[in-house]
């Protein structure tokens, strides 16, 4: 009620020990703070914010037109929502490596339990769009030395995404996740490999914690949570799906009531009022209200007297 039960360097540490486990974690990507509520209350055990999500919500491209502020802000009220640890998209870092770390200290005020940098020019794309282009090794490496020296709590999770695989090839991109770890990067996130055998050959190259993006309708394979266990990958990203679920229902309801004239069809696919507000927690709020103003006041403690 109101806020979460757990602090942040309590969900950090919870994060750590996660990842610790030889056991594929599910992270679904939260459209906003209601879903991640949801994301929780449905078993899941970690959620993520997409900057292509929060883009979209924003009525903009995934082009790099957000900005730090912007990402932090709904992170933080996310991370109010759920006691979920939560990682985020932070795009390149927002600039130079002096932004990236500036991100990174945002980023941990707002809750957060990491982040992931990706080494695209600024501003980025789209990870699965064509016609990307990625800063020299080098420079990706200032980025994330950069983030690793502003880190204030160690359990913070720096993660380095590269985009090489779609523009220099995969053994180029391999390299570069090497280099990333060298300078700090506590995981890695491969984008947008071609196939399962790739996936396998970033696990055998790579000796840290791996992320798998099955977003839909991408450049890479739908692969299942046991294939990507089988292949020794930490967590499976789903960045996108929820976003697409409800906008797919939003279109087909506005179509359905300009066509009927009224919403008594859809009603079988809603949410309903009381699962609503079973989700918000309606019920202790009333009672938290009634413990605060429903009291008597002793004698001699009347106004007057």
């Amino acid at each position: 009620m109101l806020h979460t039960r757990t602090t942040p360097a309590g969900r950090r540490r919870a994060f750590r020990e996660r990842l610790a486990e030889e056991r594929l974690l599910l992270m679904p990507g939260a459209l906003n703070p209601l879903s991640a509520r949801l994301i929780q209350d449905t078993g899941f055990e970690a959620a993520y914010l997409s900057g292509a999500v929060l883009a979209a919500d924003l009525g903009l491209p995934d082009i790099g037109l957000t900005t730090a502020t912007e990402v932090a802000a709904r992170a933080q009220q996310t991370t109010r929502a759920t006691d979920l640890p939560v990682l985020v998209d932070a795009d390149t870092g927002f600039g130079e490596p002096m932004n990236a770390a500036r991100t990174v200290q945002l980023m941990e005020d707002a809750g957060l339990a990491g982040l992931h940098l990706e080494d695209q020019v600024n501003p980025k794309r789209c990870g699965h769009l064509d016609g990307k282009s990625v800063v020299p090794r080098a420079e990706m490496t200032r980025r994330v030395r950069a983030a690793v020296d502003a880190r204030r709590d160690p359990d913070f999770l720096l993660m380095a995404r590269t985009d090489a695989r779609a523009v220099e090839g995969l053994d180029a991109a391999i390299d570069r996740a090497k280099a990333y770890v060298d300078a700090g990067a506590d995981a890695i996130f491969p984008e947008a490999l071609a196939d399962e055998a790739e996936f396998e050959a970033f696990r055998k190259a790579v000796p840290v914690p791996l992320l798998a993006n099955m977003t839909e309708f991408g450049k890479g394979p739908l692969l299942g949570a046991r294939t990507l266990e089988n292949l020794g990958y930490d967590i499976a990203l789903y960045p996108v799906t929820l976003l697409r679920l409800a906008m797919g229902a939003v279109e087909d309801g506005l179509r359905t009531l300009a066509a009927e004239g009224t919403q008594e069809s859809l009603l079988p696919r809603m949410q309903t009022r009381s699962r609503l507000y079973e989700l918000l927690g309606y019920e202790d709020y009333s009672a938290f209200d009634s413990a605060v103003f429903d009291f008597t006041l002793p004698p001699g403690n009347h106004p007057g007297t």
